[in-house]
């Protein structure tokens, strides 16, 4: 099998052009039983290298064993297996009704694969990210190109590996490095760009993508503001904040980023917090199940975070301290908009409580923000939940719950504006990598009793078109 791991611009570009050279045989031959085939053989490879896998996530940031098969294996194989299961559905055209001014004719939608695919995965889960949009890719009948994350070069190099050992070149290549990779690569005319990783980098790849009029997918990020309101489950909340937050050591672009607690709660919610962290993860700096900062420019910059919120007056609550690229979960109070932290995506296992009283002033402080990716809301009270849900915007909703809203492939993933364009998994990343092909067909149509010359017999039929249709 050829070898589709690349890495200087000429091979970059051979590596598209031979891609590209290939999608009219796709369009013919890469029908329902080579997509399945195709993804069964990615899952295959997955299984096959689980524990090359947990090796190469250790390696990268010292991602627990169990986290990497909770949020980097399971999620790939779970969007596989959906994919198979509803391939033939989602790839079957579907028939769409005449209208009044259309009628005696028939229309149908077919979902048609966009091409040659680029895939830019970011370091935070940099194995899934790579290969869950992979999964969408090829369902839809695409050929794509995988750019991994040079900050995880364990995973990335795994996954050139793995590729290199399931698919041909032409199908699947991978393309390791770094900035000048991707310049070289977003050069190139390809057909859709999937792009997950910051809203700074993702204005750049919409650029980009804007000089081949290339379609694009963009998962970015922002502040996911979490609120816990005075009638939740104040225990349950405190599981799930402490799940959602500090997984991956708070490298997670849904989890929550602060947290709105109603006043009336919020001593005993604060208490049952810490109470939480320090089981899940001790009272050491260097617990065994939290994952460290991929490397020691982003410990740096958290670092400096909590330096500056602490310098202007935050108090530091629970955690704090920091061993290289080791960070305690920390819980901070007293945040004001001076602060960096209050207006910078934290991106790490640092979590700011605000205390509120006024639900309308926090839905404000909401709105006055970039859209979130995610937006989190615990409360018993369906009126209050509802009025947050009906006056905020953001990508996603959990009530309730943090972060497994991503893993449901019935539902749509994505953001809007700054968090995001576009959606991915299940059916909407199969659309997402598709150009749904409108096709009509004539019966009996009877517009041609109005085309020109434009006779008073024709001027009359117009008339009488005009009140029907109006």
């Amino acid at each position: 099998m050829t070898d589709p791991i690349v890495t200087i611009p000429s091979e970059i570009q051979a590596a598209f052009d031979d891609q590209a050279a290939g999608v009219p045989d796709r369009r013919r031959h890469f029908g329902l039983a080579k997509r399945k085939d195709a993804l069964s053989k990615l899952a295959d490879v997955i299984q096959k290298n689980e524990a090359a896998i947990i090796t190469a996530m250790a390696q990268d940031f010292g991602k627990p064993e169990t986290e990497t098969v909770l949020t980097e294996i399971l999620p790939v194989l779970q969007e596989i297996k959906h994919a198979r299961r509803h391939l033939r559905r989602w790839m079957h055209p579907s028939r769409v009704g005449s209208t009044l001014a259309t009628f005696g004719t028939t229309g149908r939608i077919r979902p048609e694969a966009r091409g040659v695919c680029l895939i830019i995965a970011p370091w935070n889960y940099p194995f899934s990210l790579a290969l869950g949009p992979l999964v969408s890719c090829l369902a839809a009948g695409n050929s794509a190109i995988i750019k991994p994350s040079e900050l995880t070069p364990a995973t990335s190099a795994l996954i050139a590996r793995l590729i290199s050992d399931t698919f041909p070149a032409d199908l699947v290549t991978v393309v390791e490095g770094a900035v000048e990779t991707s310049k070289a690569l977003l050069a190139l005319p390809f057909d859709h760009i999937f792009f997950t990783g910051s809203p700074a980098v993702g204005k750049i790849i919409m650029s980009a993508a804007a000089k081949t009029l290339a379609s694009v997918t963009l998962e970015l990020g922002g502040k996911s503001p979490t609120i816990i309101g005075p009638e939740a489950n104040l225990k349950s909340a405190a599981d799930w904040v402490v799940f959602g937050k500090f997984s991956n050591a708070g490298q997670t672009c849904i989890a929550p980023d602060h947290l709105f607690v109603h006043a009336a709660i919020k001593e005993e919610f604060t208490s049952l917090l810490r109470a939480r962290v320090a089981k899940a993860y001790g009272r050491n700096s260097r617990p065994a199940d939290l994952a460290q900062i991929v490397n020691t420019h982003h410990a740096d910059r958290l670092g400096g975070l909590l330096a500056d919120a602490i310098e202007n007056g935050a108090r530091v609550i629970h955690g704090g301290n920091r061993k290289e690229t080791r960070f305690e979960p920390t819980l901070i109070e007293a945040i004001t908009p001076e602060m960096r932290i209050d207006h910078e995506e934290i991106f790490g296992p640092i979590l700011p409580i605000i205390t509120y009283e006024d639900l309308g002033e926090v839905i404000t402080q909401i709105n006055a923000r970039p859209k979130p990716l995610s937006l989190y809301i615990f409360d018993k009270n369906r009126n209050r939940i509802n009025r947050i849900v009906r006056e905020t915007s953001s990508g996603s909703v959990g009530i309730n719950l943090l972060l497994i809203q991503f893993i449901h492939n019935g539902l749509p993933f994505g953001g809007v504006n700054n968090s995001g364009l576009g959606n991915a998994h299940g059916q909407y990343g199969f659309r997402a990598f598709s150009h749904e092909r409108a096709i009509m067909t004539n019966h009996f149509s009877v517009l041609p009793l109005v085309f020109a010359p434009y006779t008073t017999g024709v001027k009359r039929i117009i008339t009488i078109a005009k009140r029907v249709l109006g």
